[in-house]
């Protein structure tokens, strides 16, 4: 299969973001090509596994839209594949509208987020311009560059996270995320406001987002330590030190 590149119209800003679609179905790849290089994207295409890999080799992506149903190899064994070749940049994943078991797996393998089949294009945009901003880290300048929470650091400047002094490996969206709790410690945030902070847009109220993303943060940086990170119960979380209230 040929790969498909659109090109950004010439002039002399700054090189335009490339997207990698990987789709088997000719149709949504064309179509996604269209319309995310009319929205100024540049755009890669890859019916399958070999294809995605060796264009990722060819050209590194700056954020990934992935099929969840593909032949020879889902788009999770993809997503594996690409996180432990260092590549952590976004990706949104394109899933059925009643599989909720493939959109819980892809948040859970590092995913940052999922559109539904059948999908707006213009949806699709906007959500890969919103990971491509929360990816580049943009929490207000006014912050502290390095935050800090008992053994739990951030440091913004190297866009790493350590805990105990050992770094955990976060995707963009649960550094993000792990950033907004810091920033308000001891604070209790709803699922709602931090749909509105971390997702930065409106994502109809699906709490099970949240409650996901939490949850694989919380496995990272709490296990087999003193937790840090809090439900409180039909309120929301909150990041503190054991014994803070």
């Amino acid at each position: 299969m040929s790969v498909s590149n659109v090109p950004a119209a010439a002039g002399s800003g700054p090189e335009p973001d490339r997207v990698l679609v990987v789709d088997d179905d000719p149709g949504i790849r064309q179509l996604l090509i269209s319309a995310l290089g009319f929205a100024g994207f540049t755009v890669d295409a890859a019916g399958d596994l070999t294809e995605a890999l060796a264009l990722v080799a060819r050209r590194p992506p700056d954020v990934v839209v992935l099929d969840v149903m593909l032949p020879g190899a889902d788009g999770f064994e993809i997503l594996q594949l690409l996180r432990e070749r260092g590549i952590t940049v976004p990706v949104l994943f394109l899933t059925a509208r009643d599989a909720v078991e493939d959109r819980v797996r892809g948040l859970r393998l590092g995913g940052d987020d999922y559109v539904t089949k059948p999908f707006s294009v213009v949806e699709v945009g906007a959500r890969l311009q919103a990971l491509l901003r929360r990816a580049r880290g943009g929490s207000p300048a006014a912050e502290e560059s390095t935050l800090r929470c008992a053994d739990l650091e951030i440091d913004d400047l190297r866009h790493e996270v350590r805990r105990g002094g050992t770094l955990v490996d976060l995707s963009p969206t649960e550094y993000r995320l792990l950033h907004h709790l810091m920033s308000r410690q001891g604070q209790v945030l709803s699922r709602s406001q931090i749909l509105e902070a971390v997702w930065q847009y409106d994502f109809g109220g699906d709490s099970v987002v949240v409650e996901r993303f939490v949850s694989n943060l919380r496995r990272k940086i709490d296990h087999g330590r003193a937790p840090l990170l809090h439900t409180v119960r039909g309120i929301g979380y909150t990041l503190r030190q054991h014994g803070d209230r």
